[in-house]
């Protein structure tokens, strides 16, 4: 093999792998909104949770009307993440709604563990379709729980269904999943004193 022919191949090499590095950092940057539309074909839930105050705003802006012709079954669910010593359960687990009207139902949480714990509770919403047309106004999950051993409390949720839900969505589920949240910080200041 003589020279030229080697330093045309070394070239066509380096010229190879620059495109595929490129291609990656291109898909790096895709990878976001790829995610997005994979979520959103499939109805998986995405991190895009809007807070208590999006709410209350958009439902303070334009005070929906109160749809009396139409009722939707509104289902409850929760779950405990299996190294979370907790009761906690929807103290309705159904209920016949008006869109546009306001609702609260409440969660009962009970800590077993005989010292503080602090959860979070991660909402999911099911048809996916109707994600963005379940108002959350007042919700526990909007901030973290902290409970004293053996403590119970009674945790609000109110909410209003838009009148705008599509026609062929008869029934919701809202379902909750509580986690339990390490003590960061207790980590962080144990490993500096050592």
């Amino acid at each position: 093999m003589n020279h030229p022919d080697l330093t045309r191949k070394k070239r066509r090499t380096v010229w190879l792998l620059s495109l595929l590095v490129l291609g990656m950092f291109g898909f790096g940057f895709a990878l976001v909104p790829l995610y997005d539309l994979l979520c959103e074909a499939t109805g998986i839930q995405s991190v895009n949770i809007r807070t208590a105050a999006d709410n209350k705003t958009a439902y303070a802006a334009g005070q929906p009307e109160i749809n009396k012709s139409r009722f939707v079954t509104i289902k409850f669910d929760a779950s405990v993440h299996p190294n979370l010593p907790w009761e906690f359960a929807p103290v309705v687990r159904n209920m016949r709604v008006n869109p546009g009207k306001e609702y609260l139902v409440n969660f009962a949480a009970h800590n077993r563990s005989s010292s503080q714990i602090t959860s979070q509770a991660i909402p999911s919403v099911a048809p996916w379709q109707a994600t963005g047309f379940l108002n959350k106004l007042e919700c526990f999950c909007f901030q973290q729980q902290t409970l004293a051993g053996d403590e119970s409390v009674e945790m609000p949720l109110r909410f209003v269904i838009s009148p705008e839900l599509p026609a062929e969505i008869n029934s919701i589920t809202l379902s909750y999943s509580l986690l339990k949240l390490e003590n960061e910080t207790a980590v962080i200041q144990e490993k500096k004193r050592s």
